[in-house]
């Protein structure tokens, strides 16, 4: 189930009863039928335990056995895939499987989102918040002075909105979500449950006494159009200026992002990464999880920093690979650990080297 429920007294249609036909499916994401175009699904399976009236996809070969038992009515599958054997299912084949498929759950999850609109009680929505058509404000909602909501945006319960905040059309706020004063949020936006966005940066300053004055935070964050920010991730707002998520980012969830930090367009983090202060990611940078960045940084367009890696330096040449803690070049560190498997052989003849020197230095004959 992905939402039902009553807003404003009207109870919501469950969305599982929905049914699609594959000519429907094929015409979503532009596939070309095989079999059956009247068969029809009302739900999703995995290719493995997918049963009558659901729709499943092949993408990944090491799964292609099941595409000849499986019970799915309709499955999705590449082009250029070959079949082995009959298969009792419709195909609709496209290009891209696992695209089209993203794609199809896209437009399945737009169907239950836009069934939803109107405000649940209790809430609190303040007199000069401006709202666009078609938006829904679940239970305990709040909203400061001054928010400006575009059309079709949901905003789920128990989220918080400060004053002066700017929300897109089409954006989803999930449970729970906290969103400080003067941010700024895109169109097309997804932030999932008990994220915060735009807390202060931790900026204190030494004092000789040994103790911190807090520098105050008075920037904001904007997160352009597009981004997608995992459950219980931080953005902090900057000293001065912005901290910025850049267009088709796409944050996991546990991710820490520090004041002034900006993240390039359609970059990708991994969950329980880290990003200091004022570092610079380029454009479709990728992290694995785990990553730590210190601040101040330049990180070129394309780098791929690999899982558990700590960022030290600037990467300045795009396209550049690092791993490792502090990261360096991912091939030279993939070379050094098969040098370090060796070591205890390398030990060992050094130890016999140094035997026929010792014999050589007395003027022994060496014998093999």
């Amino acid at each position: 189930m992905l939402y039902e429920g009553v807003v404003n007294g009207i109870p919501l249609p469950n969305i599982k009863n929905m049914t699609f036909t594959a000519s429907q499916i094929a015409l979503m994401i532009q596939g070309k039928i095989e079999g059956n175009e009247t068969a029809a699904v009302s739900s999703f399976g995995k290719i493995e335990e997918a049963v009558a009236g659901q729709l499943s996809f092949l993408a990944n070969p090491k799964y292609e056995e099941y595409l000849y038992t499986t019970g799915a009515s309709i499955i999705i599958i590449n082009n250029n895939l070959e079949l082995k054997q009959p298969v009792s299912a419709t195909l609709i084949r496209v290009p891209d499987a696992y695209t089209a498929f993203a794609t199809l759950l896209t437009q399945y999850q737009k169907i239950a989102t836009q069934q939803l609109n109107g405000i649940q009680e209790p809430s609190y929505i303040s007199k000069t918040t401006k709202m666009g058509t078609q938006v829904f404000i679940g239970a305990f909602v709040y909203t400061g002075e001054n928010v400006q909501i575009g059309n079709n945006v949901k905003l789920f319960p128990q989220v918080y909105i400060g004053n002066n905040v700017t929300i897109g059309d089409n954006t989803i706020i999930h449970p729970g979500v906290k969103i400080y004063h003067e941010c700024r949020i895109g169109s097309n936006v997804i932030i999932h449950a008990g994220t915060v966005i735009g807390s202060d940066g931790f900026g204190f300053a030494p004092q000789a006494d040994g103790s911190f004055q807090k520098v105050p935070q008075i920037g904001n964050v904007i997160i352009e159009d597009g981004v997608e920010i995992g459950s219980n991730s931080t953005i902090d707002r900057a000293t001065i200026g912005s901290t910025i998520i850049r267009a088709g980012a796409k944050l996991d969830n546990l991710i820490q992002i520090a004041h002034n930090v900006e993240v390039g367009n359609n970059t990708v983090i991994a969950a329980q990464s880290g990003v200091s202060g004022s570092t610079k990611l380029g454009k479709n940078v990728m992290i694995g999880g785990q990553v730590g960045i210190v601040g101040h940084l330049q990180i070129a367009d394309g780098s791929k920093i690999n899982a558990q890696s700590g960022v030290s330096k600037s990467i300045k040449t795009p396209n550049t690979a690092v791993t490792g803690s502090p990261a360096f070049d991912y091939t030279a560190a993939l070379r050094s650990q098969a040098v370090a498997r060796n070591l205890p052989e390398m030990e060992k003849r050094i130890k016999e080297l140094e035997t026929l020197v010792k014999q050589l230095l007395a003027g022994n004959t060496i014998t093999q």
